[in-house]
């Protein structure tokens, strides 16, 4: 399903061109420049077509007027002669201007800023998102020193600007990630039929999903040792898959994502439940929390559309929450996925904790994607807490959200023998 080249390269050229000027007004900069290096490159360098950088190059995309008054959108390279041609020839850019050997990429570019009094100069460096912070502190140094103290003053972060460049998909690459989700959850109910009560593992499940991840060439969603995390006991968080032996009556969490194209990611969580002897269905009280979980993740779901918070979502959950007894559950309601795991954009969280991120402040948009929960938390026998988090992952559009496959709607039951 994913074989063949990766469509990564074109679908590439398209974010820059359609969806790059967009962030660029919103984030009201004039230029956003990056500066890509060999070995220890930018977050972002794949993202702008400067993966291959060895000596030093600088990327402008920047915005100017038109005769007719309206936005012009424009990319330029200042690169290093010995890796112009090559760049050049993938027509990425509008335009890379060979930079001779033994000079500086960097004070071609400041030449340029400065000739173009480009007064908000975004660059990669922000306390908020990792992805918008790949400048270093050497290279911000040499970059202030080209400009200058009056254009060093002009430097912004970048943050904004990659907020709302990655935060919104193209429909091809939600596509992708809907492939991708059917596979995700396909294998988690497949990994649920191979238990067997009083024999197999949380590890052992987990060894069966990494096997058709490797059967299927695709890669994990975040890190290796985590994916999938597989619990049959109680609550432990993003963590390994253990050896606790999956007993009748344990309620079974897996949480996993797989990655496609070394690109695209997916998180989603399905739940099972082990019958004890004699049983032919939940007992009522885990129905009720299965119940209780899944509607609250319909609730949230129906809440997201275009121009509503993050926060908001999360309320709207939060909510059925408290109607229905849950314990208090730490994590927020939902999270953007795509390139990560945990990608740029809303948070969907906020309304049950002390603190609000800032990013549960922001509003969705048409075209952003969601791995979000459904929540309901109680006490164990032993004092121990479990929580349902069954997750889904969805789409905004312009009326609403989608969701990407269809969600979980029964507890999954597992015979005990």
């Amino acid at each position: 399903m994913f074989s063949g080249p990766s469509p990564w390269p074109e679908i590439r050229k398209e974010r820059i061109k359609k969806l790059l000027p967009n962030a660029l007004e919103a984030a009201n900069v004039d230029v956003w420049v990056t500066l890509c290096r060999e070995n220890n490159n930018d977050p972002l360098a794949d993202h702008i077509g400067c993966e291959n950088a060895g000596a030093p190059a600088a990327y402008l995309f920047y915005l100017s007027e038109s005769e007719g008054g309206s936005s012009e959108f424009h990319s330029l390279v200042f690169s290093p002669s010995s890796e112009s041609t090559a760049l050049a020839e993938l027509k990425i850019h509008d335009k890379v201007v060979a930079v001779p050997r033994g000079e500086s990429a960097v004070d071609f570019a400041a030449d340029f800023i400065k000739d173009q009094d480009f007064e908000r100069i975004a660059v990669n460096s922000s306390s908020n998102n990792a992805q918008a912070d790949g400048l270093s502190y050497s290279q911000r140094l040499s970059l202030e020193a080209a400009l200058g103290e009056e254009f060093a003053q002009r430097l912004v972060s970048s943050e904004e600007v990659v907020y709302e460049w990655l935060s919104i998909k193209l429909p091809q690459e939600v596509e992708i990630m809907r492939k991708a989700a059917r596979l995700t959850a396909k294998w988690q109910i497949e990994a649920y039929q191979q238990i067997v009560p009083g024999k197999t593992t949380d590890a052992d499940v987990a060894r069966f999903l990494k096997a058709k991840m490797a059967e299927y060439g695709v890669s994990d969603a975040w890190a290796p040792d985590q994916n999938p995390n597989v619990n049959s006991g109680p609550d432990r968080g993003h963590s390994h898959a253990t050896n606790k032996v999956i007993m009748p009556g344990d309620v079974i969490q897996t949480d996993f994502g797989i990655k496609v194209y070394d690109r695209w990611v997916t998180d989603i969580q399905r739940f099972a439940y082990v019958l004890k002897p004699g049983e032919t269905e939940a007992p009522d009280d885990i129905q009720f929390y299965w119940e209780s979980g899944r509607d609250g993740g319909v609730a949230a779901y129906k809440a997201m559309k275009p121009g509503v918070r993050g926060i908001d979502v999360d309320a709207a959950q939060s909510v059925l929450m408290k109607q229905n007894g849950s314990e208090h559950v730490m994590w927020s309601t939902g999270h953007p996925v795509g390139y990560v795991a945990h990608d740029t954009g809303p948070n969907l969280g906020g309304s049950r904790g002390a603190t609000v991120r800032p990013a549960a402040k922001k509003v969705l948009k048409p075209g952003m994607v969601f791995a979000f929960d459904g929540f309901h938390a109680w006490k164990r026998p032993d004092g121990t807490s479990k929580t349902i988090s069954v997750e889904e992952m969805a789409v905004i559009t312009e009326d609403g959200a989608e969701y990407l496959i269809p969600p979980q709607q029964e507890l999954i039951l597992i015979p005990s023998e």
